[in-house]
């Protein structure tokens, strides 16, 4: 495992302009040439032309280790790099930051063997692969509650058979090779017994199916159903251990969460701008949209929601960088983000009026786009579920050691949480 190496803040001020810089002259434009269409724009081919690009200028893969091109930052210097590179929807292609690859490699760092590493990690980092991690199944499997897990995968002497169905499968078509979630132990909704498995994408009994039509069109290699049927892979294909799935997703459910906010922190920026620029230069009404009350009410919303994601954002981070599970922090962060991304949007967009909705500006697609936030990563509903939880356990807790409290409360056994 790399262990990661803070910058000081002159080198980290010149990294974020510079990935400023890049993102604004290399990466934007190719974005409203193809409507942010990561497939018009050109797929892989874009993705290692931009990412080329990105080496060259020295900003590429501010989280991957150093000894794989990376710059090996902490996760609170990620924060302001990550914004910047979401600024455009392919901002994250270009870096190689995107989910589901810069999650997957950041789990891969902390969990892997050294063969696996090797294999596996070395490939994603450097951005000569793309990966895809295989947890979501069609209904009852797991979803928002991954306990429903289906997929099974039964020991055959000194290797697994793995079968089952997956669906919404970021980045599946393309992908050189999957992390499979599959249950090793137990029973759907039991809170344990799941194993993460590595196999390459070219391995007989993989089939990548049709891609899942969604609102956004800037994640290379679609959401798409996966099918893996006999699928046999040996012992050194698990990563992380043996029914110890769901603990080793947890290293990299959190972290990738706050990426995810970061990256579309950026997208709602570049909304929030076009709108400033459009209001202080249209006229209604007698004089600038910007000399308006109501106008005034919109822009300081925005305002106050990207400095609130922001500061929610990085104590979520700090808590992380310091190892902690962050679980709360995590997810309140997610909550508020995904939901205030999307009324920075909204609210831009309505400041633009007719061009807001239309393709003429990029609101409409930016809208598109930071919609499926708030179901991604764990819906909104069920994160709020989990922060509940745990406040009402911690209250529950607190009671049982002072002796206060009503004594049937503090018996109540907690269901287990989706975490």
């Amino acid at each position: 495992m790399s262990v990661p190496t803070a910058i000081d803040a002159a080198a980290l001020a010149d990294l974020i302009e510079r990935t400023r810089t890049f993102i604004r002259e290399e990466v934007l434009p190719v974005e409203d040439a193809s409507g942010g269409d990561i497939v018009a724009a050109g797929g892989d081919k874009l993705r290692v032309e931009l990412q080329d690009k990105a080496k060259a200028a020295g900003i590429f893969a501010p989280h991957a280790p150093i000894e794989y091109g990376g710059l090996g930052l902490p996760i609170t210097q990620h924060a302001p790099l990550f914004e910047e590179a979401g600024y455009s929807l392919f901002g994250p292609v270009a870096l190689n930051i995107a989910a589901p690859d810069e999650g997957n490699t950041h789990m891969l760092d902390k969990l892997a063997t050294p063969q696996q590493r090797a294999h596996y990690l070395a490939p994603l980092a450097t951005g000569h692969v793309r990966s895809a991690f295989a947890m979501t199944e069609p209904s009852p499997g797991a979803g928002a509650d991954p306990r429903a897990l289906r997929t099974a995968a039964v020991r055959e002497g000194d290797t697994w058979r793995i079968t089952g169905d997956k669906h919404f499968i970021t980045g599946a078509d393309g992908a050189d090779f999957f992390i499979i979630m599959a249950r090793t132990s137990g029973e759907p909704g039991d809170p344990g017994g799941a194993t993460m498995f590595l196999a390459p994408a070219d391995s007989p009994g993989i089939t990548v199916g049709r891609h899942i039509e969604t609102l956004d069109r800037a994640m290379i290699g679609g959401h798409c159903e996966v099918r893996f049927e006999d699928l046999i892979v040996g012992e050194d294909a698990v990563l992380g251990g043996v029914d110890a799935g769901f603990a080793g997703a947890q290293v990299r459910l959190g972290p990738a969460r706050m990426t995810h906010v970061m990256r579309w922190l950026g997208a709602a920026r570049r909304a929030h701008d076009i709108a400033l620029n459009y209001v202080n230069n249209r006229s209604a009404f007698g004089s600038s949209l910007a000399e308006l009350g109501m106008v005034h009410q919109l822009v300081a919303d925005n305002e106050i929601d990207i400095a609130a994601t922001r500061a929610l954002l990085m104590t979520a981070c700090a808590e992380l960088e310091l190892g902690g599970h962050a679980g709360t922090s995590t997810s309140i962060a997610k909550t508020f983000g995904s939901e205030a991304i999307g009324r920075i949007v909204d609210r831009s967009a309505q400041m633009c009026g007719g061009l807001g909705v239309s393709y003429d500006l990029p609101l409409a697609r930016l809208m598109r786009e930071v919609r499926p936030f708030r179901i991604y990563d764990g819906p909104s509903e069920v994160h709020r579920f989990s922060i509940a939880k745990r406040a009402l356990s911690a209250s529950r807790r607190a009671a049982a050691e002072s002796g206060a409290g009503n004594a049937a409360l503090v018996a109540t056994p907690e269901p287990e949480m989706v975490r």
